[in-house]
């Protein structure tokens, strides 16, 4: 009898210090008072995504409210604490379609699916080595490395998965380049910037395109060497970043368009700038540059901006009073749909918080404030 009381006692002393440990592991929210208060806009928020160091199970996400002035970090933990590890390992996009937000986490394979206005989580969508994401007339596309997170020459080929957005399962699958990144959609024909990063030296040099009605790829425009970025503009041209191969290939932007009389796009021009990420607001073209160097081991850093009606530079650097030297590593990058106010994150030295800088379309600091660790993807959301 006195053996079975001290099992019991045991067990509860045991329970109670597990449901403490549980109470402990849940981070709770932190704010911080912003002030740039907008309520007459039609944007509520942005919700930023930290990538965290791979390996590292700390991908987070912040959320700033233009409601109230504040910024909230790591809210994910404190809005589902039951969730175990939280969001997972390597965030690597973000984006909002309906009432649904989508966070991509790379080296977890999944996309974690929440409420877009309370952060609740709603479900989780199974990928591999899962990248980016796009929606396109009730669906959602993600591209896929597809094999481990592994450089290997003979690494297989990518591929974009469809998923319905109501049921959040996939629906269709398309194997593309090696290594897909980034992904577009024009008049019904999808555009993946294929990288090959994983086949290194051996580098993908092509841009996918998929025929969106049978969800087949019908072409491969070739373009540069490691592609990651493709972003389109107003006037239905594709803009496409390359990596280069880091030693004696330099970084470039492409543009490709459809000429006259010709359906298909092809490379209309090159673009002698480095470019790492880039965003478009009307035709104003913002991107930065973190170009490594395998010979030199640094970085050159550059931010400028590109008119994409003309193709021509219009600026060097679209930080005007200097704050740019305040920045490590720039990572991310954000425009504003409305006041054309210019985000960019810092992942400093990519294991501890980074910083979120907001400026003016003048590119004048308007405010900072402190992320979790490696912040690299934005997405407003709308009232």
């Amino acid at each position: 009898m006195i053996r079975n009381i001290l099992k019991f006692s045991l067990i509860v002393i045991l329970s109670s210090f597990s449901s403490c440990r549980e109470d402990e592991l849940v981070v709770p929210t932190e704010y911080d008072i912003i002030g740039d208060e907008r309520h007459d806009s039609g944007i509520r928020g942005l919700y930023l995504v930290n990538e965290g160091n791979m390996g590292s199970n700390k991908c987070t996400i912040d959320y700033y409210d233009y409601m109230t002035g504040l910024y909230s970090r790591n809210f994910y933990s404190e809005r589902n604490p039951n969730v175990i590890k939280e969001l997972g390992d390597v965030g690597n996009d973000i984006g909002i379609y309906g009432s649904k937000l989508y966070v991509v986490v790379n080296c977890s394979h999944k996309v974690e699916v929440m409420d877009a206005r309370t952060g609740v989580r709603i479900n989780q969508i199974d990928i591999p080595n899962c990248r980016y994401i796009r929606f396109h007339r009730g669906k959602a596309y993600v591209s896929s490395y597809v094999g481990p997170v592994l450089i290997d020459p003979d690494a297989p080929k990518g591929a974009v998965y469809e998923v319905d957005t109501l049921s959040l399962k996939v629906t269709r699958k398309v194997s593309v380049g090696y290594q897909p990144e980034e992904m577009e959609i024009i008049d019904d024909y999808m555009y993946v910037a294929n990288s090959g990063g994983y086949r290194v030296p051996n580098y993908d040099n092509t841009v996918s395109v998929i025929q969106m009605i049978d969800f087949k790829q019908i072409q491969q425009i070739e373009v540069g060497i490691n592609l990651h970025r493709i972003k389109k503009d107003r006037y239905k041209k594709l803009w496409v970043s390359s990596r280069g191969d880091y030693q004696t290939r330099p970084s470039r932007l492409y543009v490709l368009e459809k000429k006259a009389g010709y359906n298909r796009m092809e490379v209309t021009d090159t673009i002698p700038v480095a470019c790492s990420n880039m965003a478009i607001h009307g035709d104003s073209l913002f991107y930065y540059a973190t170009e490594w160097n395998n010979f030199t081991a640094t970085n050159t850093i550059s931010y400028g901006i590109i008119n994409v009606a003309t193709k021509e530079c219009i600026s060097t650097n679209f930080i005007t009073d200097g704050t740019e030297k305040e920045i490590t590593i720039p990572y991310g990058i954000a425009v504003h749909p409305e006041t054309c106010d210019i985000f960019v994150t810092d992942a400093k030295n990519y294991v501890s918080s980074g910083t979120l800088y907001c400026f003016t379309k003048e590119g004048k600091l308007k405010w900072k404030v402190r992320t979790g660790d490696i912040p690299a993807h934005i997405t407003f959301l709308s009232k």
